[in-house]
């Protein structure tokens, strides 16, 4: 799988150095010296990481990575500055960056710090990838087996299930099968792994009250 890195930087010696070193070592580089260039994809290859300036003309690091926050894109980001403040460093670290580092970079913390960050990403792909096909698979149920479904996590047995949804204990276990094969499961343990994924379990133990 290619690993994207987006370097944003106004200062083209060193959007130059980061893409000589960073594409030695077989990473993809996509390079931007204008933030507003790069804010205006409209889409970000995964996994992948940006490594943006914080000083630059008209929309700076902060700008950019609020930006990708606001659209919903969760890239991991590595913000490097000519003068590195305490406060600077505070508010890099509140505004979510992965790292935060003051040029000149030592090459060995850069490389270190991008398969970190690359790897987050792969990670949260993943994440992402398995929570649309859990949300797909849930959606496919009827209103009953979601209702069913929330029975099964809170661990009731087939005959407390028929009771509570009012029907024949055969009915309750046909309908506990559908819901296991639909959302493809084979324990009920599975059904509330994923159940906690989406968000589930509060309506499975609503709060008293």
């Amino acid at each position: 799988m290619d690993k994207t890195i987006y370097l944003v930087d106004d200062d083209e010696s060193v959007i130059s150095s980061l893409h000589n070193l960073l594409s030695a070592e077989g990473y993809t580089l996509s390079t931007f010296t204008s933030p507003s260039a790069f804010l205006n994809l409209t889409d970000y290859r995964t996994p992948c990481c940006l490594i943006v300036d914080l000083n630059m003309p008209g929309l700076d690091g902060f700008d950019v990575s609020l930006d990708l926050t606001e659209r919903g894109h969760a890239i991991p980001t590595i913000f490097l500055t000519g003068f590195g403040t305490i406060p600077l460093t505070v508010r890099a670290m509140k505004a979510g960056a992965f790292e935060f580092l003051t040029k000149p970079v030592m090459p060995d913390d850069l490389l270190r710090i991008v398969a970190d960050a690359l790897a987050l990403s792969e990670k949260s792909a993943a994440l992402s990838q398995e929570k649309r096909l859990f949300t797909e698979r849930y959606a496919s149920l009827t209103p009953r087996e979601k209702e069913l479904m929330l029975l099964i996590i809170r661990g009731l047995l087939n005959k407390q299930i028929a009771a509570e949804m009012g029907i024949s204990e055969i009915t309750a276990k046909v309908h506990k099968r559908r819901v296991m094969e639909k959302m493809q499961v084979r324990s009920a343990s599975e059904l509330v792994r994923i159940a906690e994924r989406l968000g589930l379990l509060n309506d499975a133990w609503p709060s008293p009250g």
